[in-house]
């Protein structure tokens, strides 16, 4: 990470029975940070509830809620525990005033419509790993949510999403990996890790006629901006 200029790193907690692994490692690297929440992919995680979460997040390292949201692509039927699920995330969000961490893939109008519901605004988020519209992105900003690149953006065919990279304000863009998946150009197919995500940033300023150094700083600046409760960290080689 430090070789490549990222100088800490966000590690998303995806089910609850392997969250103190998550946390564990957060606490052992003062530029780490955790977050608590159960991917809506595992329908299989035992029951929690808002007071579950906020046990959890009562913790200096941990600095959001999630990763939540909804997926339609790849589990089907009846979906309402999925729903249920993300408003108890939401709730604990703005209970605890952390930002929240959103997964959505082909359920954009039932996410947008349940994050207006639950008044997500208020505590604000992160649209991870965003795969959809233009209009899809500018809805969430107007609700206090950035937009996350992942090394999708630097994809050939993903023509769409680069677009979305171009037009959207650079004041509310991330930039991130999704390790251990999605690893960015030159690296596809391979294990990601978080020293890729500067190829992230550098297509992101490729796109918009950047520099790399503007596009990493207020990348970083909106971080923080964002994730409230974390300590920025200096480090060297």
């Amino acid at each position: 990470m430090l070789e490549n200029q990222v100088g800490h790193a966000l590690l998303i907690s995806v089910t609850l029975e392997k969250f103190a692994e998550v946390l564990a490692l957060a606490e052992q690297y003062p530029n780490f940070f955790a977050t608590v929440g159960v991917h809506p992919d595992y329908e299989d995680e035992p029951p929690f509830d808002e007071q579950t979460l906020l046990s959890l997040a009562n913790h200096p390292k941990v600095i959001g809620i999630g990763e939540t949201g909804l997926d339609y692509f790849r589990l089907t039927g009846d979906l309402e525990w999925q729903r249920d699920r993300f408003r108890t995330h939401i709730r604990a969000g703005i209970q605890s005033n952390l930002p929240l961490i959103i997964h959505t893939r082909s359920a954009a109008e039932d996410t947008l419509r349940i994050m207006r519901e639950e008044n997500a605004q208020a505590v604000g988020g992160v649209m991870h790993c965003f795969t959809e519209s233009y209009n899809v992105a500018m809805q969430a900003i107007e609700m206090g949510f950035y937009i996350s690149f992942s090394g999708i953006v630097t994809f050939k065919n993903a023509t769409a999403l680069k677009e979305v990279a171009q037009q959207v304000p650079l004041d509310k863009i991330l930039v991130e990996t999704d390790s251990p998946y999605l690893a960015p150009i030159p690296f596809r197919g391979k294990v990601n890790q978080p020293a890729y995500v500067k190829h992230v940033a550098e297509e992101v300023a490729r796109l918009r006629n950047a520099s790399l150094d503007e596009v990493m700083a207020v990348s970083t600046n909106n971080f923080f901006s964002l994730f409230r409760k974390a300590q920025k960290q200096t480090y060297s080689l």
